[in-house]
């Protein structure tokens, strides 16, 4: 019976291990699916978000970097949509801050490379071109950052927000497998088609503390060690 117990707590940890973790402010955008899945992609372990910026009308670039900068690393997601009436749900990480005046992010080294942009609606991921690839450079540009754009990935762009936050492009270039330069990463499509932007929600990332989760594990093991020994 104890081995049972005991089996079944490390289940419950595991289960822990694989279940995202909470968004603080929540999201009209992201579900526990859709956080497990960019934990999965970031490799890192679980960890919580929190809500810094939802679009609401009338809202421009300078809202976003007002909610946005200097925060650390963040989650963008979007909810965009072609002429056709066929929608997506697309986004990025920046491992670094955003900025209203710095220009571009550049990063030299694979160590630094370390954004991705992705197709939640089709599970595609697109990281960014190694250093190792015939043009070095072509990766380099991580994120732009001024205030009269929205949030801003790669030289492509590869996902770009206008400053009406209403309207996004994206051209492959710095980000994903560089054979397929000049696609979209909302449709695939060649050519930069402009979508329409339904919502954008931003969320700074908070990783889950692991000594908490192992021990509650622990706890219960000693609880289980206590009725042994009282049984004994």
């Amino acid at each position: 019976m104890k081995t049972m117990i005991a089996a079944g707590m490390l289940t419950w940890l595991l289960a822990l291990d694989a279940a995202a973790g909470v968004i603080r402010g929540g999201s009209a955008l992201l579900d526990p699916s859709g956080h497990a899945q960019i934990e999965r992609w970031m490799g890192a372990g679980q960890f919580d978000l929190d809500a810094l910026y939802a679009l609401k009308a009338g809202d421009t670039s300078v809202n976003f970097h007002q909610a946005s900068d200097g925060k650390g690393p963040t989650i963008v997601l979007l909810n965009v949509s072609n002429a056709a009436g066929r929608s997506w749900i697309v986004g990025g990480f920046d491992p670094q801050s955003w900025s209203s005046i710095d220009g571009w992010h550049e990063t030299p080294t694979d160590a630094e490379r370390t954004a991705f942009l992705f197709n939640l609606s089709d599970s595609l991921i697109f990281r960014q071109v190694s250093a190792s690839y015939t043009l070095p450079s072509q990766g380099l540009r991580q994120t732009y950052n001024d205030i009269d754009y929205g949030p801003t990935f790669g030289a492509g762009h590869d996902l770009f927000v206008n400053s009406t936050l209403d309207a996004a492009i994206s051209w492959q270039l710095t980000y994903g497998d560089p054979s397929e330069e000049g696609a979209s990463i909302v449709d695939r499509s060649a050519g930069a088609q402009v979508v329409r932007v339904n919502a954008l929600e931003v969320f700074v990332i908070s990783p889950v503390p692991e000594p908490a989760r192992y021990g509650l594990l622990l706890a219960g093991l000693g609880l289980l060690g206590l009725r042994a020994r009282r049984r004994s």
